[in-house]
């Protein structure tokens, strides 16, 4: 009886990704609190009761702007990622600390219930058929990426309702936005190159770092955000300048 001998060889190599639809862009990422999620609502609905009607806005906005100011600082120093839920206690605890007037009115309670709302929003009205369009009628793959937690993220889809492929947080990825590391990292785990790759978002700071490393770019207009932008200068800066998520895919697909 004759013996054979088969060598079977196992060659390292990668499969391309498939085109989707014939179209260049494979994957949008999104900024999710701002052009997502209306976080501006929930906060103002968690301050203390005793809390003047009239600031109540405005106290919320310049909460927010403090914390882009807090991360943006950290980032300069080259210090890691910290817990989205403690950035924000030590935040409020210095925004507090600075306008003895309300003070009074923060209790322990009151800003461990400002810091949970931030985990509990709903989506602006123009985003849930905006992502099931990308990926209903385009095929494209839709991600979060956002500066903050896993945790967090977890549970803002689950109160918004959105569906997502994937989320993508400062915590998980080890870089906040808008890092260089933060997208490439992004796009080196689902094997895209930034032409493939549009990003979302109502942060032109944000849109800036994606910029920065090739992806392409799509601004949306949220009167709660960028309260210190230019929005003229903004719209330049983009591949695409929205008021509304309304026709969001259609615009992609031009790029």
């Amino acid at each position: 009886m004759e013996r054979w001998t088969v060598i079977i060889i196992l060659a390292d190599f990668k499969l391309p990704p498939q085109r989707l639809n014939g179209d260049e862009t494979k994957a949008v990422w999104f900024d999710f609190m701002g052009t997502c999620l209306d976080w501006h609502s929930s906060i103002v609905g968690a301050l203390p009761p005793a809390f003047p009607e009239s600031d109540r806005s405005k106290f919320a906005l310049e909460w927010r702007q403090a914390y882009f100011d807090y991360n943006a600082e950290r980032i300069k120093q080259g210090r890691p990622v910290e817990d989205f839920d403690l950035t924000q206690l030590r935040v409020l605890d210095l925004f507090v600390e600075e306008q003895p007037e309300i003070k009074h009115l923060f209790s322990a309670e009151a800003k461990e219930r400002l810091v949970a709302a931030w985990h509990h929003q709903r989506a602006w009205n123009d985003v849930q058929e905006a992502v099931e369009k990308l990926k209903r009628d385009r095929n494209w793959e839709v991600f979060v990426h956002a500066n903050g937690s896993t945790r967090l993220q977890l549970d803002l889809v689950k109160s918004a309702g959105l569906r997502f492929d994937m989320l993508f947080s400062s915590e998980l990825l080890g870089h906040y936005k808008p890092a260089p590391e933060a997208y490439e990292k992004t796009m080196k785990l689902l094997n895209y190159g930034p032409e493939e790759c549009v990003m979302v978002a109502a942060h032109a700071s944000d849109l800036r770092g994606a910029k920065a490393v090739g992806m392409k770019t799509v601004y949306v207009y949220r009167w709660a955000d960028d309260i210190r932008e230019d929005q003229e200068a903004v719209e330049k800066e983009n591949d695409a300048y929205l008021s509304d998520m309304s026709n969001l895919d259609t615009v992609i697909a031009g790029l």
